[in-house]
């Protein structure tokens, strides 16, 4: 745990010393809760509570594909990254380590849009549901975080930065975060239970509220995040190999 903690606190700061890329990561989710949601939930508090979820979901697809995807392939072009890799630990503290710096970001690229939600729309919820939203955004980081190592150890950096803008958007508008829960076109409530974005945006609006998650979405996230944590693991080592070939 000890040695996790060592590679997460250089991660922060190789990325602390760049902090447009902070703001990068909280751009996005700031500005669609500006233009998207402030202006059209009026005084309905129960709608701008699960829009406010939907964009907390949206942020931390946005933090973990983009940070994992683009980071991990950059930081593979980097002479240190090959040396790290010789040293005798093994990979799981630098996993450890990154997956770590990666949620502190995640939580970090989050404030925007609860200030937001909390000054400017009439969102609302207890304690108790904030610290389980907090808790729920950890658990929905998984299938993203493993997306994001998946496209960052498989391909190039300038591809990875192609392949992670095109996957982004897709699933976000597929997974209905872009609509109230039940609002979304007809063809986009048929096929959203079988993306990862809807398990995740069901379990943000259930800790939330009073909205119960459809099984089956449910079922699809768990698949979503043993079929990304596979092609992670394969990606890795296959990297791996062509390092020490």
């Amino acid at each position: 745990m000890q040695l996790a903690l060592v590679h997460a606190r250089y991660q922060l700061l190789e990325i602390i010393r760049i902090p447009v890329a902070v703001v990068g990561s909280a751009f996005f989710p700031a500005a669609a809760m500006i233009f998207f949601v402030v202006p059209f939930t009026g005084d309905d508090a129960v709608g701008a509570t699960f829009a406010t979820a939907s964009m907390v979901t949206f942020s931390v697809m946005s933090a973990n594909i983009f940070q994992y995807g683009i980071g991990v392939a950059e930081d593979r072009d980097q002479p240190w990254n090959p040396y790290t890799r010789t040293l005798p630990t093994g990979p799981g503290p630098r996993f450890a380590g990154r997956v770590l710096a990666g949620l502190v970001l995640t939580y970090l690229s989050l404030i925007p849009v609860v200030v937001i939600g909390a000054t400017l729309t009439p969102a609302r919820v207890t304690p108790l549901a904030f610290l389980l939203t907090a808790v729920t955004v950890a658990v929905i980081s998984v299938p993203f975080t493993l997306m994001g190592l998946a496209i960052g150890y498989s391909l190039p950096s300038k591809a990875a930065i192609v392949v992670a803008q095109v996957v982004f958007l897709p699933l976000a508008f597929g997974g209905g975060l872009l609509s109230a829960p039940g609002d979304a076109p007809g063809f986009i409530e048929t096929i959203a239970p079988f993306l990862p974005t809807r398990g995740a945006a069901e379990l943000m609006w259930s800790a939330v509220g009073d909205y119960p998650v459809e099984p089956l979405a449910l079922i699809m996230f768990g698949v979503w995040v043993v079929l990304l944590a596979s092609l992670a693991a394969w990606a890795y080592r296959r990297d791996e190999g062509r390092r020490f070939s």
